[in-house]
């Protein structure tokens, strides 16, 4: 039940195994305190296709005093999606939320090419890390604001953006995509149906045009026929729009 309008392609979702690489976050973690220095690059790079595009290496990262990720390595190249499994607690998040700014990062670094060679993005805030180096992050709890309208909750993703004009232009170019949001821009977005709410923060994320998406368990508490919807519009992103995509599940 793909969203998009453009429904005489047929589109392999990401449920049906249309995953470039699958990682256990629990494995690395362990095969990186076992090896005392981490994992090799090189037996990272092996997993992947192509070129790095965004680099973790030997990154010992948690929460306060508490070290969840320890000296764990890992890389993607563009376009490209991974999604990283493992038990609750394995530091599956912690992996997402240390790509963006949510962790303490006690040594490592996480890095991404750019025009000029990699950059390094470990000290970037949040806002400096969607704004500067196009990495957005979708995040695993409902975060639409229920009280207003899809089309506002739209322009809320680019806060970050210098001219208001240019969220409302992206919020118009998803509207033109997705037919869903479409017919409910003017409500609230408390009555959409869950798959749809999830619809809605990916769009929102889109806002900024960011290059990478951190999507964290994006099926989580929806209906089998959403989780499809979702998961077609992710391949849709990586495959048709060239999005690099790393995903918890």
């Amino acid at each position: 039940m793909a969203d998009p309008k453009s429904k005489d392609k047929k589109s392999i979702g990401y449920h049906q195994g249309d995953v470039n690489t699958v990682i256990s976050v629990d494995d690395v973690n362990r095969q990186a305190q076992e090896l005392g220095s981490g994992v090799s690059l090189d037996q990272i790079a092996g997993m992947i296709k192509g070129e790095p595009f965004l680099k973790i290496e030997n990154l010992r990262a948690g929460y306060g005093k508490m070290e969840i990720l320890h000296e764990f390595s890992l890389q993607i190249s563009k376009g490209e999606s991974l999604c990283l499994i493992g038990p609750n607690g394995a530091g599956k998040s912690t992996v997402l939320h240390s790509i963006f700014g949510f962790t303490k990062i006690f040594s490592g670094g996480i890095s991404i090419q750019n025009d000029s060679g990699f950059q390094n993005i470990t000290e970037l805030t949040p806002n400096q890390k969607l704004k500067e180096a196009g990495i957005a992050y979708i995040l695993q709890d409902n975060s639409v604001f229920p009280g207003m309208t899809v089309e506002e909750n739209l322009w809320m993703g680019g806060y970050l953006k210098e001219k208001p004009e240019e969220a409302k232009e992206a919020a118009e170019e998803i509207f033109d995509k997705y037919d869903r949001l479409a017919n409910r821009r003017d409500q609230p977005a408390r009555i959409l149906s869950g798959g749809e709410r999830r619809l809605l923060e990916i769009s929102r994320a889109l806002v900024m045009k960011p290059q990478v998406l951190l999507v964290d368990e994006p099926s989580i508490g929806l209906e089998p026929r959403f989780i499809e919807m979702v998961f077609e519009i992710l391949h849709e992103l990586q495959h048709v729009e060239g999005k690099t995509i790393i995903m918890v599940e």
